[in-house]
C-alpha cells in the first residue's frame, strides 16, 4: 500500500475516533443536562465541527491533489507526536469523567477539576493544547502544510478566541 493509502486510514482512525467522542459526549451532555446542567456557547459548535471535519478531509484533499511526498523524517516524528497528543486527550477525557464534553456545559454546584492534567494552573485548557498540536501534527505526517497552517490560523484565531472565554465564563458559575 503507497504511503496515501496508509495516510487515509490513519485520517480514517482519527475520524472514526472523532465520532467515539461524539457519542461519549452526548451521554455526557445527556447526563449533565439531567442533573441540571446549563449549556451556553453553543453559536460557535457548528463552526468547530465543521472546522474538524474540514481538518480530516484537507488533509487527504491536499495530499492526494498537491501530490504531497511523505518525509519520513518528518512523517514518523509527527506521527509520534500525534499519539502523545492522543495520550494527552485521552488523560484529559479520563480526568474530566462525565464532565467531559465537546460542548460547554456545566452542572450547578459541581466542583471544577483539578485533577489530572487540569492540575497545572499554567495550563488551564490542556484539551486545547492537543488540538492545537494535533492541527499541526496530523497534517504534516504527510507534509499537508497548507492544511496545517489553514487550521491553525482558524482554530486559534476564529474558534478558540470564543471557546475558551466561553468554557470560562460557564466554569466561573461553578465558583458561585
Amino acid at each position: 500500500m503507497s504511503s496515501v493509502g496508509w495516510y487515509a486510514l490513519l485520517l480514517l482512525a482519527v475520524g472514526l475516533w472523532r465520532l467515539v467522542e461524539l457519542v461519549i459526549s452526548q451521554r455526557n451532555r445527556a447526563w449533565a443536562l439531567a442533573r441540571g446542567g446549563v449549556e451556553t456557547g453553543q453559536g460557535h459548535f457548528p463552526a468547530m465541527a465543521a472546522l474538524h471535519t474540514a481538518l480530516l478531509l484537507g488533509c487527504l484533499v491536499e495530499v492526494v491533489v498537491a501530490d504531497r511526498p511523505f518525509v519520513p523524517v518528518l512523517g514518523w516524528t509527527l506521527l509520534g507526536v500525534l499519539a502523545l497528543t492522543q495520550a494527552l486527550r485521552m488523560w484529559c477525557m479520563r480526568a474530566l469523567g462525565r464532565q467531559w464534553n465537546t460542548r460547554v456545559v456545566v452542572v450547578p454546584g459541581m466542583p471544577r477539576v483539578t485533577s489530572g492534567p487540569y492540575r497545572l494552573r499554567w495550563l488551564p485548557h490542556p484539551n486545547y493544547l492537543v488540538v492545537a498540536v494535533e492541527g499541526v501534527a496530523l497534517p504534516l505526517v504527510h507534509s499537508a502544510w497548507v492544511t496545517a497552517v489553514v487550521f491553525t490560523v482558524l482554530n486559534g484565531v476564529l474558534l478558540l478566541r470564543y471557546r475558551i472565554p466561553a468554557e470560562e465564563v460557564a466554569l466561573a458559575q461553578l465558583a458561585r
